[in-house]
Parts: C-alpha cells; structure tokens; sequence
C-alpha cells in the first residue's frame, strides 16, 4: 500500500505501465517509504560499475540513511519514481530541486532540477532509462521545474546517449573531470519525433512478439477431441507452425506425454525450455491461476480466447481489469480475452493460434477485427474472392482483440507500420479506445501502405466488453476527421474487401480519369452512370459488341491503357454463347498480357454470371499456395457467444471456389498485377473512387503545408488573459466584452453589438456606431433565426431603427425577453461559421460551414483537427457540399476565401496555443468580396482537458 508523503498526497496520477524496447512490460510509479527493502534488494543486484557510474566512487551498499533519502519525498522538490515489473524494481529516477549554486531549493522561484538514473545490469538496453526520462520529465514540468541538470562520469556513455538521444535542447559542459549536461523540458519537434519513434517501436515489438513466437503452448487442452483449446491446438500443429508447439492439461493423467504427437504437460512451468506465447482457452475462475504460471515461466505473451468478462457485466469488468494489472506485472500483454484467436501467414513463421479451421492463403493483406463473427465472416470473404476472382489476396497477419483490454488496433498498427509483409491494412472497429493516438498512427500508416477502415456500432453504445471515452461528436465528424489522416472509411464489410483487393495489387491511380470498355453497352453504361455518381470523370463507355474476341479486349484495353486521358480503366464483359472455359483463359489471358505492358494503371473487371472468367483471372496472375497447402474456406463457428453476425455482411460478393476439388491457380509471369473481379458495376467504381481519393491524399500528404506565423498574435496576453478569468472558477462561457479582447489578442475582430433595452438606448448605440445599422434579438430562441424576423438590417436612420424596434417587440414581447442589441452593417456577402472545440476523445476539433439551413438542416459541416495548416484550411472551405456560393455561383460574385482561410488558421492557433479554451463559435462571419466581419462570438473556458497523445508514453490504464 502507498503511504502519502511529507507535503502532498500520493500522487496515483504519475502511475503508468509502458511498453519497453523488447516489447515487454513494466510499472513505472512513484518511490514511498514502503519501498524500503524493494529499493535495498534492487541496488544488491547492480554491478559495482554502474554503481560506480552512478556514485562517482566505490558504494557497494546503502546505508540507513541512503535508503531514507531516496524513498522519503516530497513530491514536488524531491521525487523518485521507479520501473518494476510484478514487486521488482529494475530501474530508478529522482530528481532534486536546486537553485542558484547547485544547492537544494524549494519553491516554484527555483525551477532547476538534479536528476540521476540507475539501472539493473540485466535490464540495461531494453529502453528503461528513455522511458523513466520522459515520466520524470512530465512529473517535474507539472511542479514547475523547466531545466534538467545531470553529471555523468565521461566512461557512462549509455547514459549520455540517453539524454542527447532524448531531443531536448541542451548544453554540454566539462569539468574536474565530470561530463555536465543541462537540458530543457519544453518538448520540442526532435523530443516528440524521438518519444513517437520509440513508441512505435516497442509497441511493434510487442505485436511482433504475439504473432511470431518461437514457441507456443496451448493452456487448457481438452484430452479428448473438441473443444475451444483442442480445436486451437489442432490449428496450430495442422497450420504448419514452424515453432515449438506444446499441450497444457491441468488434468492430465500421471505419465501421459502427448496429445495426437504434440508435447503435453500438465503446467507450463513443467516445460522445459521457453514458452514465448501461451494461449489461454480455460474457464475465467481458472486464468488468474494460468497467468501466474506463465509469469513465473517468463511467458513472454497471452492470447487469452476465454470468455467472461466485460461482456458478462461489472463483475467481468472488474476481473478484465485484474487479469491485465496480473499480466503487466509479469512483463507480459494480451489479446483478448473473448478473443477468435491470431494468424500469421509468413512461411517462416505458420501460426494458426485461432478457431479458425483452415490456415488462410498467404498474402499481403493485414486483417484486424474487435469482433469474433466479423472476423470469421472477412477470413471467409478474403479466402474465397482471393481463390476464385484475384489471387494473390491471402492474408499476411490476423488479429482478434476480443474485449480489445491491452493490445488494440493502434499496437497492431505500430507491428503493420514496418512490416515486410503487408501491403494494405483492413480494420474492423467497434471502438477506438484512444482516437487523438489512433489518428496519428493512421496518418504515418496512410503515408505508406492504404489504410482500410469500416466501424460498427456508429449509432450506439460500443460492445459492452470495450472500455472507451465517450466522444462527443456525431459519427459523420469522426468519419471525416479519419479520412483527414488518410483513412479509407467504408460503410460495410463488403466494400472492405471490394477496396482491400483493389489495393492489395493494382497501381494507385492518379487521378479520377476512367476509360470505360466492354462488350456490353448496358453494363458500361451502368458503369459510366456509377462513375458520375461516385464523383469520377469517365469518358464515353466504348462497345466492344457482343462479337468481341479475346484479341479484340487485348487491343481495346492495350490503347485504353496508353492513352495520356485516362487515369483507370474498367473492364465490362458478359459471357460469350458457347465458348465455355476455353473463351473464358483466352480473355482473361488477354486482358492480363494487356495489363501487364502497362503496369502504372489499374485496371478493374466488371463481370455477370462469369465464374469461368474469374477464376481464369485468378489462374492467369495467382500467387496463391498450390493445391493442398490451404482448405476450403474457413468455418463460422467460434464466434463469441451469444454474438451474431452483422446483417451488413451482405450476400456473397463474386465467384467462389467451385467447391469441387478444381486445381487451383498458378504463380503469374514476374511483375503481373492480379486483376480484381466485381460482381456488379457500383461496387467496382465504388472501391476505384477510393483508391482514386486514397491516392489524392497520399499526393498532398507529400506537402501538408504549414502552420503560419502571425506577428501580431499576443500569445503572453492571452495566456494572462484565460489566468485571470478561470482564477474565477472552473468553467465559464465569457462575457462579450471579455471574448472580444481574447479574440482580438488573436487579431480575429469582432464587430461591436450594443445592447438597446429600450428605443432611447437602440438610438444612442446606432449614434455611436453610424448608420446604417442593424436590429437583432439575441435571445436564446431567436439568436441567429433571421428567417423568423429577429433581425432587421440596414436601417438608414432614427426614424427606421424606431420602427423595426416597435415591430420586433410587438412580435415577439417584452425587450427583456427579446435582448435586443445594435450593430453596424457589415458589407453583404455569405453567412458562414466557424466553430472549434475540444472534444474528450478526439482532441480540438476545427468545424466549417455555411450558416443557417445549410449546417443545421443538412448538416453541411466540414471538419479537420487542429493545429490547422495552410493546406487543410483551403481544402476546409472547399470541402462542404455548398461551396460554389463561394465561388461565384449563378454569376454570383466570389468572395473573399483567403481573409476566410486566415480567420480560421487564427482560431487554429488560439485553441492550439492554448487548451483552456474548450470552445469557440463565430456565427455568422460574412464573407465579402472583399474582407471578412465577424459579427457574432462565444468562448467557453475551462481547465484543460487530459491529453492522453502526449506527455510519456504509457498503456491505457486498467482502473
């Protein structure tokens, strides 16, 4: 138990579990006075020159008063915290305040710190040093300590690297023979460039180490044929996995060996030699038990297939949470548990750790799936469309995370992000348990291989199994916050696939130009009108006629692909009376030879009732394993109980394998493209128009653009500004008066409204501004409602202003009721807002729109995360589906959209620079042929919100 300290309570907040180099585990919380023995048993297993290094002399030993130093702080001038793994410690950090001349200090004048590592010899290289840094680092900014100060011996070059590799701006010097290094802790570009990297590659490792074990032991095989462990155990030993592979049986009788020729033992901690991955397939009450003996062991990861938590209700809930701090306390992750299982595909590695009956064909695409049924129904899909329509469409790695309770969809992201292997990604989400870290990792991920994305559970209450921040935006500005970082959003598992086989081989396109051919002039009419809707530019469909022959294709699909207009080319085709199998290798053949002399475009088939053309489109350009080295599709079976399969699934989408023992295709000529098969025209065109946006977004992501800089931005004010205003409580919407002069420190200027109580008052306030002028209700129920008469504009005179404030109050009631306020006319343009605010979940959000009907009937809104560049705000005004207005449509004259663009890069900055500021409208800006007024604004303070996609890198928490 953690005991409070000298002058502050036990700061639980600093608690965090982090990823190492190697990919395992370990704690990292503060040091209390309960730590004694813990502290004295980890220095006894120190070497004498890291002892050395750390003490500047020989220290064999603490003394009493050593050890009452370091496990006695504060928790503001002097901390400690520790790394452990279960009740070890493996590594410390402390820092001590001091001020001028090196000496202890207390206070926030003095903001320098002291800070000393010391590392076990066993643990030194796994990246416990960096790790503690950046918590260390964290915990002192938030005591207000801004510089670091360390001495280090010039022969600890471990640890210089450790704090130059870090990134932080610093100094070195030299003197009485000691290295002195002081260093700031205002994260920088490099130090988050490092922190990021150094994420990446141990959550990386991580998943590496889950999916390419060298052995494996299979926890709660049943003796008997059946069942969930001894299904997983025969998929494993069938698949081919290259590993160790071996039994576990709690039950086993005395003096049995194996099980059906695998090694069977009745504990893990009987096998002798190293288990890397255990899956776990007992009942719930028994996994603590199991998860104990493979800590012991040095298991190095779970899959945990039982079901029984969160699912079930809060006491699985609380017994999910426990089973991950038992993990974590061994070093070891997760996946599950309630989860299908893992496959990888590579021949060096074969594992087939899941329900999954048959090994999937090898190939180049990442499969991940929060849901069991899902997952089952996209191996199915993947298998029979990649034997039967495309070939090389099999599978690189799969991952079920189940309750997603450790391992998620952003570790298998960080794996997929530098693996060899895969091509495209395809995810199946029901929650994203850390958006902000998910967008980020998805926009590097876009950046190199197509990301694939369709989410579940967008009009509800993610899985009960799943514990996620609640987000407070609507599904379709999630949806565009995602397709922002390069994400391909799709609607259903169908169109996953559609899109996954179209990018898994074929060229991206570089732009939307389609030449369209075929021997059908309905379908490629059907094809062109498909085209049209999905945004693309087709030219005139060609027809072949139904007297087409293969060679006829060969030559249309040959100049169709040299031709400089065209971007893609689709391919339509109706069986051909009487020409069988031999007419349908001889067109696909001449449609891969065409292909293949022109391999920068892609090219997509659209065919009807064509299972012979498919499967000899698969034959011509398969790479897919021979006959005999993969089963039929696998079984539905093993979903997790109670679970259905989602009603999206949809009926099956192309031809399949005959089912009938047919030979299966062969490897195509070296650098053929597979070419993908569509059983109707909108889907083909549906899954071309988004590798077509995929590819406009991976051009652009070359040169995001640029933050800019304003010389007239008043940073410093602002900060002092938001001080004293929140001085006054927690969270407070500001007063016009204070909003404009936070705005205005911005240069964002609001235009001024004058309250007018009464007709004397609405007369002065026009006097000081100038006619003409405007009349406005601002009452909650009128407030930008022009169109139910609570504004009258351009008033020329007392006379007018006199009338239309008699009229509003005779409308509408008392001015006590109506608010009313007067302002100066602003030059006539289009009515826009702009809104930002900082979401829970998804971080700052920077909104566009036109104002009125347009954004709250239609939801017209467009979105992107702040900060905002130069780039993102002119693709923002671009992006909403009424934009022509700003563009001089209908011979209307275009209005400003650079003065627009500046506005919002400003308010970009104003929430960047500064998260107290929770939320901010501007309703309505007008946008003038020349200039901008903003003529209505709203601010919203509160005390920033957690950001858990910066700071240290640490594992969601199981609290």
């Amino acid at each position: 138990m953690q005991t409070s300290s000298e002058r502050h309570e036990y700061p639980a907040h600093w608690e965090a579990d982090v990823v190492l180099r190697d990919g395992g585990t370990a704690r990292i919380r503060p040091i209390t006075v309960d730590d004694a023995e813990r502290l004295v048993s980890f220095y006894e297993q120190v070497s004498d020159e890291s002892k050395y290094y750390r003490f500047f002399a020989p220290y064999p030993r603490l003394s009493a008063k050593d050890v009452h130093r370091f496990t006695h702080h504060d928790f503001v001038d002097r901390v400690g915290l520790a790394a452990a793994v279960g009740d070890d410690f493996i590594g410390t950090v402390r820092y001590d305040r001091i001020g001028a001349g090196g000496r202890p200090a207390t206070g926030a004048e003095a903001d320098e710190a002291e800070v000393a590592f010391l590392v076990q010899d066993a643990h030194q290289g796994r990246g416990v040093a960096s790790a503690l840094l950046e918590h260390i680092a964290a915990v002192a900014r938030e005591r207000g300590i801004r510089r670091f100060a360390a001495e280090v011996l010039p022969a600890n070059t471990k640890m210089i690297k450790v704090f130059t590799d870090a990134g932080y701006r610093q100094k070195r010097s030299f003197e009485d023979g000691v290295v002195r290094l002081e260093f700031d802790l205002e994260p920088t570009d490099r130090s988050l460039a490092v922190q990021y990297a150094r994420e990446q590659r141990a959550e990386a490792r991580s998943v590496q180490r889950l999916l390419a074990p060298g052995a494996v032991a299979v926890i709660g095989t049943g003796r008997a044929p059946g069942g969930v462990g001894r299904s997983i155990l025969d998929n494993i030993r069938d698949g081919g996995f290259t590993g160790r592979l071996y039994a576990v049986n709690g039950a086993l009788p005395e003096g049995r060996k194996e099980l059906d020729g695998v090694p069977a033992f009745r504990s893990v901690r009987d096998i002798d030699g190293p288990v890397d991955l255990a899956v776990v397939a007992v009942p719930a009450e028994r996994v603590p038990e199991v998860v104990a003996e493979c800590g012991e062991h040095d298991v190095q990861g779970l899959v945990v297939i039982s079901a029984g938590y969160a699912e079930s209700g809060p006491e699985g809930r609380e017994r999910q949470r426990a089973l991950v701090r038992q993990a974590r306390s061994h070093g070891m992750r997760i996946i599950g548990p309630n989860s299908f299982g893992v496959i990888n595909t590579s021949p060096e590695v074969r594992l087939n750790a899941s329900l999954a009956p048959d090994m999937p064909r090898a190939g180049r695409i990442g499969l991940f799936a929060q849901s069991g049924a899902i997952g089952v129904a996209l191996l199915s899909r993947l298998h029979r469309r990649g034997g039967g329509v495309t070939g090389v469409t099999g599978l690189s790695t799969f991952v079920s995370s189940g309750n997603r309770a450790d391992v998620s969809g952003n570790d298998v992201l960080q794996y997929w992000y530098e693996d060899a292997d895969t091509d495209v990604a395809l995810m199946y989400l029901e929650s994203i348990g850390n958006p902000r870290k998910f967008t980020r990792l998805a926009r590097r991920t876009a950046a190199a291989k197509p990301l694939v994305v369709v989410q579940g559970a967008r009009h509800g209450a993610g899985p009960r199994g799943h514990a996620v921040r609640a987000t407070q935006l609507p599904h379709a500005t999630v949806s565009a916050l995602l397709r922002q970082a390069g994400v391909i959003r799709v609607d259903t598992i169908t169109e996953l696939v559609d899109a996954g086989l179209l990018l898994a081989r074929q060229p991206l396109p570089a732009g939307p130009r389609v030449a369209i051919l075929g021997n059908s002039e309905s379908l490629g009419l059907l094809t062109y009108d498909a085209c049209l809707a999905e945004g693309l530019r087709p030219h005139p469909p060609q027809d072949l006629t139904t007297a087409a022959s293969a060679a006829d294709f060969h030559a249309a699909l040959s100049r169709a692909l040299a031709d400089d207009s065209s971007d893609a080319v689709v391919v339509t085709a109706i069986p051909s009376v009487g020409e069988g199998s031999d007419g349908d290798a001889a067109l696909a053949e001449a449609l891969r030879s065409a292909a293949a002399e022109q391999p920068t475009k892609p090219v997509l088939v659209v065919h009807v009732e064509l299972g012979g053309l498919a499967e000899a489109l698969s034959a011509a350009t398969s790479t897919a394993p021979q006959p005999g080295a993969s089963g039929p599709a696998p079984k539905t079976g093993g979903t997790r109980t109670g679970e259905r399969a989602d009603p999206r699934t949809g009926a099956d989408e192309g031809a399949e394998v005959d089912g009938k023992g047919t030979p299966g295709p062969v490897p195509p000529p070296e650098g053929a493209h597979p070419i993908p098969a569509y059983p109707a025209a909108e889907r083909a065109v549906r899954a071309l128009a988004q590798a077509v946006a995929y590819g406009q977004w991976r051009r652009d992501a070359a040169d995001p653009g640029k933050v800019p800089e304003y010389d007239d931005i008043d940073e410093r004010g602002a900060a002092a500004l938001i001080k004293g205003l929140l001085a006054r409580g927690q969270g407070l919407t500001l007063t016009t008066d204070a909003t404009c002069e936070l705005l205005a420190a911005y240069g964002v200027h609001v235009h001024r409204a004058l309250p007018a109580p009464t007709p004397d008052a609405a007369a002065a306030a026009a006097r000081t501004l100038g006619y003409p002028v405007a009349l406005k209700a601002t009452a909650p129920h009128l407030r930008h409602r022009a169109d139910l008469g609570g504004v009258r504009l351009d008033l020329a005179d007392e006379e007018q202003l006199r009338r239309a404030y008699a009229e509003l109050t005779e409308l509408f009631g008392s001015p006590e009721e109506l608010r009313p306020v007067v302002q100066r006319m602003a030059p006539r343009g289009v009515d826009t807002v702009v809104r930002a605010v900082i979401d829970p979940a998804a971080g700052a959000v920077l909104s566009f729109g036109l104002a009125g009907a347009a954004s709250q009937l239609l939801g017209d809104m467009a979105h992107r995360l702040i900060p905002v560049t130069d780039r993102d705000a002119t693709s923002l005004v671009r992006s909403i589906r009424t934009a022509p207005l700003l563009f001089g449509w209908r011979g209307s004259a275009p209005v400003d959209t650079p003065a627009l663009e500046e506005l919002m890069l400003r308010v970009s900055r104003l929430v960047h620079d500064h998260p107290e500021v929770v939320a901010v409208t501007l309703e309505p800006v007008v946008v003038a042929p020349h200039g901008i007024s903003v003529l209505g604004a709203s601010v919203r303070l509160a005390p920033p919100p957690a950001r858990d996609d910066q700071g240290p890198r640490t594992l969601p928490p199981t609290y």
